[in-house]
């Protein structure tokens, strides 16, 4: 599958056209460069950080060493923002008007996918990384969706509270008064005591503070989940990616919100925490 990949891009070209052509020879430049593909991958560099792209959401973005490379399994974060905004769903009447900040966008994968499937909504996007952000923006220029999200440099969600509505990092434009209908996220929450369990090319190659969280990996999220109190609006959802093994460690950490639930993605893997905030008290 590498391979596939690696020649679809060498030759600029879709799967399609490659099984259509088995016939087509490569030329000596084109072998020299797909050997050195090859070279690359061979030493665990991720395929998507040689090619440069990722597919998420049916949307081709760029990625570099700065983000995390989007996985599938976080599109079931994007599934559960749009079964709660739907008309008949339990988050508002109308997605129209929605608020809705992805906290750490990475590529702008969450961001630019919602984006793509709220027109009306007004998203906004955060990253402490100024490489991050750089790809987030490109991405959202090339899928023509850059008047549709606002990108911030901001540590999770600071300078979105209520209290401090324009404290933003140094250099960073005021960031918009909080009240938001939805915050979320794929923050790091793997723990440092899991590093060997985790692919050496994700710990060689993809950016640590994306994937690791601290010692217990729910760091990150105890400081999201007490932000995004303060920054949702009564009645507002924090959705956000976790994994298994942090999954009733996040269900403590959010006993005191309402309708707290844990999906899980498609091998039956907790995936996806959901809570809400409180309409009154």
């Amino acid at each position: 599958m590498n391979a596939e990949l690696l020649i679809m891009f060498m030759l600029d070209c879709d799967r399609a056209y490659l099984y259509a052509h088995p016939e087509r020879e490569l030329t000596p430049d084109e072998m020299r460069r797909y050997s050195d593909a090859l070279a690359r991958r061979a030493t665990g560099v991720p395929a998507q950080y040689i090619t440069g792209h990722q597919e998420f959401w049916g949307l081709d973005l760029i990625v570099s060493p700065a983000v995390l490379i989007p996985r599938p399994e976080t599109e079931h974060v994007v599934e559960a923002v749009l079964e709660l905004a739907k008309p008949d769903g339990r988050g508002r009447p109308s997605p129209h008007g929605l608020r809705i900040v992805d906290v750490g966008t990475g590529s702008g994968a969450i961001a630019l996918a919602l984006a793509t499937e709220l027109p009306s909504a007004e998203i906004y996007a955060t990253d402490i990384s100024p490489e991050a952000l750089e790809v987030a923006r490109a991405n959202a220029a090339r899928l023509e969706l850059t008047s549709r999200i606002e990108f911030y440099r901001a540590d999770l969600l600071s300078g979105f509270h209520p209290s401090t509505p324009n404290a933003g990092a140094p250099g960073t434009p005021g960031l918009p008064t909080a009240s938001f209908d939805f915050v979320v996220s794929n923050p790091p929450y793997v723990g440092d005591s899991e590093e060997e369990s985790v692919q050496l090319e994700v710990r060689k190659f993809e950016p640590r503070n994306a994937v690791f969280a601290g010692p217990t990996g729910v760091e990150v999220i105890e400081r999201l989940i007490s932000q995004a109190r303060e920054a949702l609006a009564p009645g507002g959802w924090l959705v956000f990616e976790i994994s298994g093994t942090i999954a009733d460690r996040v269900r403590h950490l959010l006993s005191s919100w309402d309708e707290v639930a844990i999906r899980n993605d498609l091998q039956g893997i907790a995936r996806v925490a959901i809570a809400r905030k409180a309409t009154s008290g």
